[in-house]
């Protein structure tokens, strides 16, 4: 894989150096952990909005609708930007493309065919494995953790555990959640890698565009297999939230997040992420939620406060 991905970080960072002073610098972190906060409060709806349409919408389909909503929205600020820069984007086009098929049009689709058998909150609690796998994928890659960071890390895995031990019955959809997991991690880890010279509304663009076409023929055989669903408040309302909120808007800051504090730190910001869903179903879905998930989410709210500080 390395031999396809460009190796821009080095460059990044002396860029980023040169130009950014030390109030910037003490900034970032805040901000970074800020925006990585936005993403996975608005991406817990989106776990929700999955369970709601399971039986009204096809998975391939909600998807697919999600990202042409997502790629109106984004549209007037990345279009232009992309077509800039278009042969810039060509010369990583290997990279373009694997990002895209993991974050874009892998990732999303997955969730909602988990969606049709595991419940929402069982479904951000598999979610909540990510980040072990994006701070794997990160030390793979040579970033050291720390002691403080791999503390808070381990006590947030044990809350997800004591969730998953304390009742919460496995069925087949988990499997689909499980690899979703993995495709998340995975694009998480590779946005370190993105480009420096490639603007951050083009990069969405032009990733939504090719997650987009890449879902086209699994689009196809949907329709022609299960017939198109039917739209009205109940279905198009969902979907617009998923295009624009939960696409458009989380993963620009979850992208501005990762370059801020890197894949491993918003990882452990992502832990909060079970809590959220949690709330939500409880609040919107009916899904009840007893002491061992109360319990849990304590653990791991207290491992999100200890990793995300200053790396030691």
């Amino acid at each position: 894989m390395a031999a396809v991905l460009p190796r821009t970080t080095t460059a990044r960072s002396t860029t980023a150096r040169s130009t950014t002073g030390p109030h910037s610098r003490k900034a970032a972190p805040v901000a970074g952990l800020a925006l990585a906060a936005l993403a996975t409060l608005v991406w817990s709806g989106s776990f929700v909005t999955s369970r709601a349409l399971h039986d009204s919408v096809p998975p391939v389909q909600h998807a697919f609708w999600r990202w042409v909503v997502a790629l109106l929205a984004v549209a007037p600020f990345g279009a232009r930007r992309a077509w800039r820069q278009r042969a810039l984007v060509r010369r990583h086009a290997r990279y373009v493309l694997l990002v895209s098929l993991l974050g874009v049009a892998g990732y999303n689709t997955l969730v909602n065919q988990a969606g049709l058998t595991t419940p929402a909150a069982t479904m951000g609690l598999i979610m909540a494995a990510s980040p072990v796998l994006m701070a794997v994928f990160e030390r793979l890659g040579g970033v050291r953790l720390g002691a403080r960071r791999a503390t808070g890390l381990l006590i947030a895995c044990a809350g997800v555990a004591l969730l998953v031990g304390g009742g919460t019955a496995f069925s087949s959809g988990d499997l689909w959640m499980i690899a979703a997991a993995c495709c998340f991690a995975g694009y998480s880890a590779l946005l370190r890698r993105r480009p420096a010279e490639l603007h951050g509304t083009a990069f969405l663009f032009t990733t939504f565009l090719t997650g987009t076409v890449l879902l086209l023929p699994a689009q196809a055989v949907s329709v022609a297999m299960q017939g198109s669903f039917h739209p009205g408040a109940g279905t198009v309302l969902p979907i617009l939230y998923v295009g624009v909120a939960s696409s458009a808007v989380a993963f620009f800051a979850w992208n501005k997040a990762i370059a801020l504090i890197g894949a491993t730190r918003a990882g452990l910001v992502y832990y909060l992420q079970p809590v959220c869903v949690a709330v939500l179903s409880w609040a919107l879905l009916g899904e009840t939620t007893g002491w061992p998930q109360l319990l849990s989410m304590a653990l791991i709210l207290g491992g999100v406060v200890l990793g995300a500080g200053a790396r030691r």
